[in-house]
C-alpha cells in the first residue's frame, strides 16, 4: 500500500519537475503536456492517499470534510464497494458520456422530438412509454410551469448497474430536476421530473 503512495509520490514529484524545466526553456508545448500529466498524477496521488487512508482506519467522515464534501460523496468517488452477491468489486464509475446524452434528451423533449427520445428507451420503457404518451407527459408537465427556459449542467453518479445523471431545469414558473438513468450500452432505463427539494 505504502508503495503505490511513494510510486504515485514520485510520478508527481517528477511531472513537476517535467513542468517547470518546460516552462523555464519557455517551451510552452510541452510546459502544457506536463501540466495535463501533472493533473493525471494529482488525482492518482489523491486515489493512492485515500486508499491508504482507509488501510489505515481513516473514516469516510474524515475523507469527505478534508475534500468539502459529503462522506456518501466521498465514498461514491472513491470507494471500492463490493457487490453482496459475489464479492466482486464493483463498478462506481458512471459513464463518462452520460451528461452529454442528457442534455441531448432534454434538447429534444424541448423540441417535440419525441421518437428521438423514445429510440433512446431501452425494452421496458419502450413498452411503458409510446412517443405519444411521451409528448402527454412533456404537454402535462408545460402545463405546470410553463416553457423551459434553460437547463443546467447535469450531474452523473453510479447507482449499481445504471449511470444517473440529474440536471436542473429552469422552466418560466418554476423549477425542476431531471432524472435520467442510463445502462451501460447507453439506453435510457428511467426519466423522471422531480422537485428539486427531493431529488
Amino acid at each position: 500500500m505504502t508503495e503505490q503512495w511513494s510510486a504515485a509520490a514520485d510520478e508527481m514529484q517528477e511531472r513537476t519537475r517535467l513542468l517547470c524545466a518546460a516552462r523555464s526553456a519557455r517551451d510552452w508545448g510541452g510546459a502544457v503536456a506536463a501540466g495535463a500529466s501533472l493533473s493525471d498524477s494529482a488525482e492518482q496521488l489523491l486515489r493512492s492517499t485515500i486508499h491508504l487512508a482507509r488501510t489505515e482506519g481513516a473514516s469516510w467522515q474524515v475523507i469527505g470534510d478534508a475534500l468539502g464534501v459529503t462522506r456518501q460523496a466521498a465514498f461514491q468517488r472513491f470507494g471500492k464497494p463490493r457487490d453482496p452477491r459475489t464479492g466482486e468489486l464493483m463498478n462506481t464509475t458512471p459513464l463518462a458520456d452520460a451528461p452529454r446524452i442528457a442534455r441531448t434528451v432534454l434538447d429534444d423533449l424541448a423540441a417535440g422530438a419525441w421518437s428521438a427520445v423514445t429510440a433512446r428507451f431501452d425494452p421496458a420503457m419502450a413498452d411503458g412509454l409510446s412517443q405519444e404518451g411521451l409528448g402527454e407527459v412533456w404537454a402535462q408537465i408545460i402545463s405546470q410551469v410553463g416553457a423551459l427556459e434553460s437547463c443546467g449542467t447535469p450531474q452523473a453518479s453510479r447507482a449499481g448497474e445504471l449511470t444517473i445523471t440529474n440536471t436542473p431545469l429552469e422552466f418560466e414558473a418554476g423549477e425542476l430536476t431531471a432524472r435520467i438513468t442510463f445502462h451501460d450500452d447507453r439506453t435510457l432505463a428511467g426519466l423522471y421530473f422531480l422537485d428539486p427539494q427531493n431529488s
